[in-house]
């Protein structure tokens, strides 16, 4: 084998990994919401690294199955979670980020609701399998199906105060659009992000987020 037959396997070989991730974190994706929709919270903890930070300073698959069991009891008799929009990012051959929506429909004693999120994540490969380390959710609506969220306070979940989800909060041009003078667009086009970086990008580099788990407001009886 010569040297360019060989870095042009190397290369291959490297492309080929590349979308071999791709693949199995979106299958992350869809498997978390069939796996929380027909309630095997085994396999939904299963799809989190060993050590998975847990709400209330916890870590562990055992305690985020527990977490679970617990928040999937709060007035909530059936759901259909629906992935739908995902950006990935790969950074090396061990971590990724990404962004996936999440259309999903919630039945509870009183309404049907309908909710749009997005998850923030990050992945991580280990042992040559590829887990959540991390799922962010920002809310942007809940609401009855027969009262569409119009409006301010679009996070209105049955019995409880409406309140503001974070689904623009940590995109930084949400703000920027908003509160642009006319003259915003003068400047040249910036060349496009590195490949791997488009969300960093897209996000100015702002860390992660601290938000509601549960995309609950404070005085909300279900915080318990």
């Amino acid at each position: 084998m010569t040297a360019e037959s060989g870095d042009a396997f190397e290369a291959l070989a490297a492309r080929v990994e590349r979308l071999e991730a791709l693949d199995e974190i979106r299958q992350l994706a869809a498997k978390y919401a069939v796996a929380l929709d027909m309630r095997d919270l085994n396999a939904v903890a299963n799809l989190f690294v060993e050590d998975v930070g847990v709400p209330g300073k916890r870590r562990g698959r055992e305690a985020l199955r527990q977490w679970y069991d617990t928040e999937m009891r709060h007035d909530l008799l059936g759901s259909a979670h629906g992935p739908l929009a995902h950006v990935i990012d790969i950074h090396d051959a061990d971590h990724a980020s990404g962004l996936v929506y999440s259309r999903n429909d919630l039945e509870t004693a009183s309404a049907w609701v309908i909710e749009l999120l997005a998850y923030l994540d990050a992945y991580e490969r280990r042992s040559g399998r590829w887990y959540f380390a991390r799922r962010t959710p920002l809310f942007w609506y809940q609401s009855d199906i027969t009262d569409p969220p119009v409006g301010p306070d679009k996070m209105r979940w049955p019995n409880t105060s409406a309140h503001e989800g974070t689904f623009h909060d940590v995109f930084p041009s949400w703000a920027e659009f908003w509160s642009a003078d006319p003259g915003r667009l003068e400047a040249p086009v910036p060349a496009p992000p590195p490949v791997g970086e488009w969300l960093q990008t897209l996000r100015r580099s702002e860390p992660v987020p601290r938000v509601s788990p549960t995309g609950r407001s404070a005085d909300d009886p279900r915080n318990g």
